[in-house]
Order: C-alpha cells, then structure tokens, then sequence
C-alpha cells in the first residue's frame, strides 16, 4: 500500500454538485467534471484492510477489488487500476453514477469510507476519454444461441458476459430504446443518457444484437438454445385512495418515462408539473427523481409523503456497521427542494386518504391522513387528523410488486406471492432451457444487485450450456 497514513492525513471529499440555482435549470448531469488530483488523493485514503468489508457481501455485490485499484490510482496506474475494476465491474459507468455506495459505507472508516464510487466514475470516464477502452472481440465462438429479453441493468450485464463467454446473443427489448431501467426509469440529469448509448454501441461492436420493439415470447425465442428472462419488476404499486383514477395522477414510472422521452425527442412530454402544486407519494430513490424532475419542469410547489417515521441522524443498536446505514438521507431532489421552498419536502407518517377532483374529474386537490403503527405492523390511518392539500399532479412512487402483466403469461410461468420468478433452489434456473434474473427473479432492488444477478445467470446459463 502506496500511503499507509492517508486515511488519517486526507479528509473524505466527494466530487462537488453543481449550484442548486443553476442545476435547476437543466436536466443536465447533476456533478462537477471530476478532478484527477483529487481523486489520488483520495484514494491514498484506503488502508487496504486485512478483512476489506468493502468487497465483502456487505459492501459490493460485485465484489469489486476495491482496495487494489485505489491503491493503483493513488500510484498514478490508473490504466492498470481501470483493468482491475473491470475485471468485475461490467460498466462502472453506471454504478458510479447511480449506485448509493454500499462499499462506502461499509468501509472500516465508517461514515467517513473512502469515496471509492467517486474513484470508479472516475476511472471508467478517463478509461473513454484515453480509448482505453475498446471493443472487446471474442476469440471463440461456441456457435450456441442465447437470447436475453429485457435490456435493464441485468439483462445488459448477462448479455455482456454471456458474448464474452463466446456465445451468440440476442437482447430483446420491448421499448424504443435499450436500457430498460437506466434508460427511463431514472432521470437524466442521475444518469445522462448518452452514457447508455455509448455503452450500447460498444456492446453493438462486440457483436451483440439489440432488437428494439420486441416483446419477449415463445415465438421470438424460438431456436434458441437457452433463454434469460431479464424483463424487470415494471408493476408499480397501486395505493389505496378514493377517486385515485381521477386525471392527474400517475404513477411515477410513467412519469419519468414521459420526461426522458420529450428530452430525447424534443417532443412536448405527455406530462408536465409547470405551474402545478405536486405531491409525490413515497420516500425512495424513485420518489426524490420525481421531486427533482417536478422541480426542474417548473412546479408550482412539492411535498413528498412517507408512510413511515423519520429514519434517526444515526445507527441504532439494531443497525450496526458494516450494515447499510438506516438513517435519514436527503437526497439531491430533497436539497433542491429546500433550496427553493425554504424547507424539506418530506412529510413522515402521512398518506393520501382521498383524490378531491374537480366537476371534469381532474384532480385539485388531496387528502392526507396521518398513519401510525398498528400491533400487528401494519400503517393505519389516525382517525381526526385528516388534511386538505393543493394538487395539480399526484405522483405515485410507492415502489414496485412483479413483472408487467403478460411476460409470465406468454411462457407458462408463475411467480411467487411477492410476485418473483425465483426458483425453490434459489439457482437462476426455470427448467427447460429458461434462467431468471435481476429484479424478475429477486423482486425490486439496487442497479448494482441486478448487474450482479445478471452475471450470475449467464454464469448458470453458459455452464448448462457446455453440459448439453
């Protein structure tokens, strides 16, 4: 290790936001250009521990070798430290962008880790910036056919390695453009989508097929030798409210598809929250992009309602490290939020009890009630504290419960009651010539988690394949 006393000489720095003021304007990327200086010196901050929890199941299910590229980036390799990341990591571009650091987090500096996200963004970037990067051939051919439907972070990630393993393979998607997930699920400004298209024409040169338009069926699949079904957890979760199918109310989803789109195509969006008082239904990942978004449309003002209470500022006894942090995160959405309303958007242990439209069924309001924990778990409403709020465009991010209507139908399968194509053996494989990944087969999770279930199916799929 290149600086033994780094992490006790260099204090944490993340790559800088740019001004609130000025992000707010655009849907462009949300950081500053990142600085190679300062990304070494960040890097001469991990101790290269004995047990490295970074790696472990805790902190990255890729298992990425973190403290081998931060110690090369801080020597100044950062090709060779590049090489080392991909040997796990499919496309560090993403994570780096999207993922929340598991690692971080789970570093023995604790709430100080080491900013290995920051450091891998920057290595992937200097990596096209240097065309180090390059298609990458495969020398043999099995001459076995693979098709994988659904071009979301898992269905990417098993198709790659799946190509790299020498097989033949067809990436089905039933949208416009390939990404699934990354492509419009999560806004541009989180994830610029020339990013994406840039990885798709290289996986494109590497010799796999994208075939856009296409819906994944018996009839598609037909000649192939195994099939990867890798079509996402796209259900969104339905919320209990009176009049909720009133107009104005989306679920967020649709809505983040329906921005990105205009923004890609220059089209005027289908929705739009200009001028409108916006309340976002739920408190994750999701829930923040649509505040962000709202924001950056023009609305009039937004709330953000979590069922739940407010997580506490730190760990808890029951919550100790290296385990993810449940603590109170505010998230860019958030803080642009407060900077332009003058307080957080968040509203804890509320819901919506009614959709209050107007004589054309148009919503104009909403009403909120407040939830408590009942004896056996459950959230249910506090009689007397009901709450009358504006509301232009109700946003429902409450999150997510299986795979669209029809995909399982088409071949034959059944999920199980949390709506998951997982088998008994908790393998990837279905029978037949059928394997299951990312949040198909484990229910709604991280971008990180599907790439890695993604690699693990093609993993299960290319050895089935050599014993057959």
């Amino acid at each position: 290790m290149g600086r033994p006393t780094g992490f006790l000489e260099v204090e944490r720095c993340e790559t800088p936001y740019r001004g609130e003021e000025e992000r707010l304007r655009d849907f462009r990327e949300l950081h500053l250009p990142q600085e190679a200086e300062e990304r070494k010196r960040q890097a001469s901050r991990c101790m290269n521990c004995g047990v490295p929890f970074c790696q472990s199941d805790f902190g990255c299910p890729l298992h990425n070798r973190i403290p081998e590229w931060n110690d090369l980036l801080f020597q100044g390799q950062e090709r060779l430290a590049l090489e080392r990341l991909l040997q796990t990591a499919p496309f560090p571009e993403f994570t780096g962008r999207v993922c929340p650091g598991l690692c971080e987090k789970a570093c023995n500096l604790a709430d100080a880790g080491v900013t290995s996200r920051d450091n891998e963004l920057y290595l992937i970037e200097k990596g096209f910036e240097e065309k180090w990067i390059q298609p990458r051939i495969p020398r043999v051919s099995t001459q076995r056919k693979v098709v994988v439907a659904g071009s979301g972070p898992a269905g990417l990630a098993a198709a790659d390695l799946l190509n790299q393993l020498g097989h033949d393979v067809t990436v089905l998607e039933r949208a416009d453009r390939p990404g699934g997930l990354l492509m419009y699920g999560i806004p541009c400004m989180k994830l610029p989508k020339s990013v994406l298209e840039r990885r798709i024409r290289l996986m494109e040169a590497e010799g796999i097929t994208f075939r856009l338009g296409t819906e994944a069926s018996p009839e598609e699949v037909a000649g192939m030798d195994a099939v990867v079904l890798c079509c996402g957890s796209g259900k969104p979760r339905p919320i209990q409210a009176e009049h909720i199918e009133s107009s104005g109310v989306w679920y967020a989803v649709n809505y983040l598809t329906e921005v990105t789109r205009s923004l890609l195509t220059g089209k005027t969006p289908g929705v739009t929250a200009r001028d409108l008082h916006v309340v976002v239904v739920g408190g994750g990942d999701t829930g923040n992009d649509c505040v962000g978004t709202a924001l950056r449309q023009g609305c009039a003002s937004v709330i953000q309602l979590e069922m739940m209470p407010e997580p506490p500022d730190s760990r808890t006894a029951g919550n100790p490290w290296p385990e993810w942090p449940r603590v109170l995160r505010t998230d860019y959405g958030q803080r642009e939020a407060a900077f332009r309303q003058g307080k957080d958007p968040r509203i804890y242990e509320t819901t919506v009890k009614r959709v209050l439209p107007d004589a054309e069924g148009v919503i104009r309001e909403i009403e909120t009630v407040r939830v408590a924990k009942s004896g056996d778990g459950r959230m249910l409403p506090v009689p007397g504290t009901e709450q009358i709020l504006p509301c232009g465009l109700l946003l429902i991010a409450a999150g997510f419960i299986g795979c669209e209507d029809g995909t399982l139908e088409r071949f034959s399968l059944s999920a199980d009651r949390r709506g998951r194509l997982l088998p008994a053996d908790g393998t990837h494989y279905l029978g037949g010539r059928f394997f299951s990944a990312g949040d198909m087969r484990t229910g709604p999770s991280l971008v990180v988690r599907s790439l890695a279930d993604g690699r693990a199916a093609a993993l299960e799929a290319d050895a089935w394949l050599k014993r057959g």
